[in-house]
C-alpha cells in the first residue's frame, strides 16, 4: 500500500486538537494544494475564506449547530461556491450574462468541495487532522451576515483543522458498507430491504440494527437541523431559479 491510499484509508474525522499552532508555510501548503484540485474549465468555482478573527469563529461555532470546538480550530476555512465573479468579469467586459443558475450553482458546489478534499488530504499528509462541517449550510441568513456572502455565493463546507490528540489519534475509525454495496456497475439497481441491511448493519456495531437505525433516523434524518438544512438549501436554490 503506497502512502497516500494509506492516508485516504486512515483519514477520519478529528474534533479535538492539542493546543499547537500550524506553521504558517504548512497552511500555504494546504491552501496551494486546495488550489491545485481538478476544477470544471479551469474556472475554479470557489472562494475559500480563511476565518482568523475570534468574535466570527465564535460566532460560527454558535450558528454551525452549537459546535465550541470550531472556534478552536488551528485552521478554519469555509469553501464558498461562487457563481459571482466570472459573472461579475463578464458583465465588466461589456457581455450580456444570463443570471447564474441552478446548475451554474451545483457545478461550484462540486469544484469548492473537490478543493476542499484536496485540502483535508493535504493536511493529513503533515499530520494534521480535519472535521468538515455540513451546518455551514443551515440558517442561510445568519451565515450570510457573518461572512458577508452576496447573492450567488453559497457556503458549501466549512473544514476546522488541528493536530489531533493522541486520544483522537487511537480513536477507531468508524466502520465502512461494503464495497460491493456502494460500486455498482454500469446502471443503478434499487436494493432490496435485505440488501440495505447488508450494506448499513456495518455501521451498528453491536447495536440490534433496527434500533440503531431508529436512533439514526430521529438523530439526523428526522432532526430539527435536518429541517432546518433543507429549508436553508431551499431559499439559495430560489436565489438562483
Amino acid at each position: 500500500m503506497n502512502e497516500i491510499i494509506r492516508q485516504l484509508n486512515n483519514r477520519k474525522t478529528i474534533r479535538v486538537f492539542e493546543d499547537r499552532e500550524i506553521d504558517k508555510e504548512i497552511v500555504q501548503e494546504i491552501l496551494n494544494a486546495a488550489v491545485m484540485a481538478p476544477t470544471a474549465g479551469n474556472q475554479q468555482l470557489y472562494t475559500i475564506l480563511q476565518i482568523t478573527d475570534p468574535q466570527i469563529l465564535t460566532q460560527l461555532a454558535e450558528s454551525c449547530d452549537h459546535q465550541p470546538f470550531i472556534a478552536e480550530g488551528k485552521l478554519v476555512l469555509v469553501f464558498c461556491a461562487d457563481c459571482l465573479k466570472w459573472y461579475n468579469a463578464y458583465k465588466a467586459i461589456g457581455c450580456e450574462p444570463r443570471k447564474p443558475g441552478v446548475g451554474d450553482l451545483l457545478l461550484a458546489v462540486d469544484d469548492a468541495l473537490i478543493a476542499a478534499q484536496n485540502a483535508v488530504i493535504a493536511a493529513e499528509s503533515f499530520g494534521i487532522g480535519s472535521c468538515y462541517i455540513g451546518d455551514i449550510m443551515e440558517k442561510r441568513e445568519t451565515q450570510r451576515e457573518i461572512l458577508n456572502l452576496p447573492d450567488y455565493v453559497f457556503p458549501a463546507a466549512l473544514l476546522v483543522f488541528g493536530y489531533p490528540t493522541e486520544q483522537q489519534k487511537s480513536r477507531t475509525k468508524p466502520a465502512r458498507s461494503p464495497l460491493n454495496m456502494i460500486v455498482q456497475e454500469n446502471r443503478y439497481h434499487i436494493h432490496t430491504d435485505e440488501e440495505l441491511q447488508q450494506m448499513l448493519e456495518p455501521k451498528c456495531g453491536e447495536r440490534d440494527y433496527k434500533e440503531w437505525l431508529t436512533a439514526f433516523f430521529k438523530r439526523k434524518y428526522d432532526s430539527d437541523f435536518s429541517k432546518e438544512m433543507t429549508r436553508s438549501v431551499s431559499a439559495a436554490l430560489r436565489a438562483f431559479e
